[in-house]
């Protein structure tokens, strides 16, 4: 199924049953929502990886990694609200999924009203939450108080570090170029000498213990820019 992309919120659908998927695709795009479609849980975590999600809605009973599995994952980085839909009246899978993350459930058969005030509803409360504070693994990033803490510890940056540390994180996956970097903190246009964003990015890597060689936490792009590897803060 395709993939539809517009300017509005990015919803990512996991479900395996084709026809269940398309029309709820085509429900939520009539509601002005994005959707990105994964079939089995290795591609929803890829498609995780690869974009801006505003929120998850997760079948339990994946092919490859099931819902619980992708739930860890996705809890592991971000507090990306999951709603995820079950068959199952077990109450042991609800008790799970709940100490897992998972934001909210939907019993099959899914009703498209429901499902359109559980989106709304779950958007309208952690909305707050996912533009002011950002975690990945140990990493905890707070917009409001301008603090960084890693595994509990709190990491003392200066004012252009921290902003330089949101506007990565707040992209992360995505390659940023020193451009865009020198121009959203310093306003300056970059002239392809400036090493002010390097020296930076490289004060920051030692205070968030970001030491390997080649960097892993926030890599070098050869000739593109830098990137927030999300991925790497779980084995902090």
């Amino acid at each position: 199924m395709a993939t539809v992309l517009t300017e509005n919120l990015n919803i990512l659908l996991v479900e395996d049953d084709d026809s269940l998927a398309q029309w709820i695709s085509d429900y939520l795009i009539s509601h002005k929502f994005n959707i990105l479609h994964a079939e089995d849980g290795e591609q929803a975590i890829q498609l995780f990886n690869q974009h801006a999600i505003d929120l998850v809605i997760l079948d339990l009973n994946l092919p490859k990694l099931s819902g619980f599995e992708v739930c860890q994952h996705i809890r592991g980085q971000h507090p990306t609200p999951i709603l995820m839909l079950t068959a199952s009246s077990e109450d042991n899978d609800e008790i799970k999924g709940l100490e897992l993350g998972v934001s909210d459930f939907m019993h099959k058969p899914v009703r498209p009203r429901v499902l359109l005030a559980h989106i709304q509803a779950l958007l309208r409360r952690e909305k707050p939450t996912n533009t002011e504070q950002l975690q990945f693994g140990q990493l905890v990033i707070e917009k409001v108080s301008r603090e960084v803490k890693l595994k509990q510890n709190k990491i003392d940056l200066t004012a252009n570090e921290f902003d330089l540390l949101w506007l990565l994180a707040s992209q992360a996956g995505q390659i940023v170029s020193r451009e865009t970097l020198l121009k959203a903190l310093r306003g300056l246009e970059y002239d392809g000498f400036d090493r002010s964003i390097d020296i930076s990015i490289s004060r920051l890597r030692k205070k968030l213990g970001d030491t390997a060689q080649p960097s892993e936490k926030i890599k070098t792009i050869r000739a593109k820019g830098y990137l927030f590897n999300q991925e790497a803060w779980h084995k902090v």
